[in-house]
């Protein structure tokens, strides 16, 4: 797949050492999902060899990219900005919660919320929110 140059903007995901394994999941549960390229820092750093300096994944036609910072901060992801799917039917909505829900933390648990068919929030074991829908 090739990045549209007309893109202006795209979801940008900064992990500190987990970006390969995040990306690799992300695109294990979607179909039409795929990695792009990836850019690795080598010996000459400034981040661990072999960890992702830059990389692109798509996901159901959304590209995202996603480096391993070198840096260690005192912030990661927060749910006030989430990755919102619209699934197609409940057996859809149901593997991605509970793929995402694994080793991660339940936000709203995966059920009737009197605004759609079914709705979960999740944080995946990576820290990164997602807000997973069945229209009515």
């Amino acid at each position: 797949m090739e990045i549209p140059t007309s893109k202006k903007i795209t979801t940008f995901l900064m992990f500190e050492g987990d970006a390969e394994e995040a990306m690799t999941f992300y695109v294990s549960l979607f179909d039409d999902a795929e990695i792009v390229a990836v850019d690795r820092y080598d010996a000459e750093g400034p981040g661990r060899p072999g960890s992702v300096r830059h990389a692109t994944f798509s996901l159901a036609g959304e590209v995202f990219m996603c480096i391993d910072s070198p840096a260690r901060h005192a912030f990661t992801f927060t749910p006030a900005v989430s990755l919102f799917v619209q699934c197609g039917d409940e057996a859809e909505i149901d593997r991605l919660y509970a793929a995402l829900a694994e080793g991660g933390t339940e936000l709203m648990p995966l059920g009737g919320h009197g605004f759609s068919a079914k709705f979960g929030w999740v944080n995946d074991r990576f820290g990164v929110s997602w807000q997973l829908n069945l229209p009515e």
